[in-house]
């Protein structure tokens, strides 16, 4: 990437770290924003996730949690490798923990992220080869960013199930479902995903960054 491309991806991250929209939101966030996203000009494989959690919101480190453990087991790969930037970009849908439902459950992404930033930081990221969907609403974007857009009726249980139509594109695109604990019972009652799915998603992030711990 030209130096020119680096300095506006750069000065893009930047601008979206600093992003306070949602505090002024007439729906604001229930906590004070902290947008979380790693990006890079050379990363290929992009992990596009749904928003970050309380601890993450805490940390400031997406996945650093159990489904943080349990994405990284799907991909074979360790914390030093999931955590090079300069090989993996991490942009969920929303760059802020959203809050709790009534149920404990969090929220759905917030919006805005995806109006006010998305278009304009995948445009400035075309070296991207690989995007790792996980969950709807990274689904539904990604996909339609790149010409498949999904029905309206396709569940994440379908996406991710069709996951063999969607390996010719270019980026190349992997649905999975959201590594929380929560779908521990999907995992069980599919066991197609960790037969099928995961091998080939382990061979294409090998391929990507290279052995874990070690330079591609």
């Amino acid at each position: 990437m030209a130096s020119g491309a680096r300095q506006r991806l750069e000065a893009l991250a930047t601008r979206i770290r600093a992003c306070r929209h949602c505090a002024e939101a007439p729906s604001p966030l229930p906590h004070a924003p902290r947008p979380v996203l790693r990006v890079s000009p050379t990363a290929r494989l992009l992990v596009a996730s749904q928003a970050p959690g309380n601890l993450v919101n805490q940390t400031g480190i997406p996945f650093n949690d159990p489904s943080g453990e349990r994405l990284r087991d799907w991909m074979g790969i360790d914390r030093d490798t999931f955590y090079d930037v300069s090989r993996v970009a991490i942009v969920p849908m929303g760059f802020c923990f959203p809050g709790n439902d009534a149920t404990g459950g969090d929220l759905p992404p917030r919006p805005e992220c995806r109006k006010l930033w998305h278009d304009a930081l995948f445009e400035a990221m075309p070296q991207i080869e690989t995007v790792l969907a996980i969950g709807r609403y990274a689904q539904t974007y990604h996909f339609a960013r790149l010409g498949h857009a999904l029905p309206k009726s396709a569940g994440v249980s379908e996406t991710v199930a069709g996951w063999r139509a969607f390996q010719g594109g270019k980026p190349l695109i992997f649905p999975l479902p959201h590594p929380s604990w929560r779908n521990t019972g999907w995992l069980k009652k599919n066991p197609w995903f960790e037969a099928e799915v995961l091998p080939a998603l382990r061979a294409e992030v090998a391929r990507l960054v290279g052995k874990p711990g070690k330079a591609p």
